[in-house]
């Protein structure tokens, strides 16, 4: 309290008064280094260098802030739900630091007024709010340490704007919870871009309809591919849930299904046997859902998804030709999610090992 004083004394004569007045109302104490806050706003396409002609932007403070952001938010979820399993922790905290909250949390607070960037540049695309928000959390742990780090995080964004039991208990990627619902009912799932537009900022806009078993359940729009199928699952889960006829519909379109490829069809004298269609779709199937949980999921859990598939055996009765194809199929499963365990790697700027 004191030191505050003291700072709002000294900022008095302070050439860069309204700066320091600006980050305080967001902060709640006075920068030491306010040249970190202002790095941390600094998107990279404003394209500014150094003397040096170094690029200076925000991505190198992202890179730390990210890190901090986990082990803190992990630290207040784990006292704060006491005697909780490690998968719904894990499942809690990615719903606090995904992109998304965190877009939303830059601008609660007003970061989004403060970044820098080339007008040119799409902020969402690129989540740019988020990541500076990502940023400032790197500036704060530099300029401040880990404990003012922390309490900040504490008292002015978890205690403000999230509600961690209702968070804990709120569904997020509507997309996976879709395909569940679809493999557990034995449907087709599919998601078709129907359209790509501007909106009024010249930003891309995408409009995304998922089918299931060839019936229309649901579209929606976003400013990605990702963001548009996740709002289409959203629909779709809603209808599913309130139209019983609709569910009802979908359940009859599979019955009448005649093709060998369909899900859970069984080859012709072979008891128990799995068809190779129904062997590539679920990989196909199993891919996708994959590649949706990814973020949601911590490295310690994914090496355990990657060693189970790689020590899985064949259970089923089969030859030894279909069981050569269906070993073909797993490994061409198990190269795809490593393909894609890297993008997400490098899209975050982690070192990376490879599992396999």
């Amino acid at each position: 309290m004191l030191r505050n004083q003291i700072d709002r004394i000294r900022l008095l004569f302070h050439k860069d008064r309204k700066s320091y007045l600006c980050f305080y109302k967001i902060l709640g104490f006075f920068p030491k280094n306010i040249e970190l806050y202002e790095q941390a706003l600094l998107h990279k396409s404003s394209s500014l260098r150094s003397e040096q002609g170094r690029p200076i932007n925000n991505e190198r403070l992202e890179f730390l802030g990210d890190a901090i952001l986990d082990a803190i938010v992990g630290d207040i979820v784990y006292k704060h739900f006491e005697g909780k399993r490690e998968g719904f922790l894990t499942n809690t905290r990615s719903k606090i630091v995904q992109r998304e909250t965190l877009n939303k949390l830059a601008v609660e607070i007003g970061l989004d007024k403060l970044i820098k960037y080339s007008a040119r540049s799409s902020s969402h695309n690129s989540y740019m709010y988020g990541n500076a928000f990502e940023a400032f959390i790197g500036a704060i742990y530099l300029d401040q340490g880990y404990r003012k780090c922390k309490k900040f995080l504490e008292e002015r964004i978890i205690a403000k704007y999230i509600d961690l039991d209702k968070l804990s208990k709120k569904e997020v990627n509507f997309k996976s919870k879709l395909i569940e619902w679809c493999q557990k009912n034995k449907v087709k799932v599919s998601f078709e871009l129907i359209e790509q537009t501007l909106d009024e900022k010249s930003n891309p806009m995408f409009q995304t309809e998922v089918l299931i078993e060839g019936i229309t359940a649901g579209d929606g729009n976003g400013y990605s591919k990702k963001e548009s199928q996740q709002n289409a699952a959203k629909m779709a889960l809603k209808k599913i849930k309130s139209d019983q006829t609709f569910a009802a519909r979908c359940r009859e379109a599979t019955r009448e299904a005649t093709s060998p490829d369909e899900v859970g069809v069984t080859c012709p004298g072979e008891v128990g046997a799995t068809c190779p269609g129904e062997v590539s779709m679920q990989v196909e199937e199993s891919i996708e859902t994959v590649e949706e949980m990814l973020e949601d999921m911590s490295d310690e859990i994914i090496n355990d998804i990657i060693d189970e598939m790689d020590d899985c055996e064949i259970t089923k009765e089969e030859s030894e030709e279909d069981s050569t194809e269906i070993e073909q199929d797993k490994s061409i499963a198990i190269a795809q999610i490593i393909d894609a365990l890297n993008e997400r790697t490098t899209r975050r700027r982690y070192p990376f090992v490879d599992l396999v």
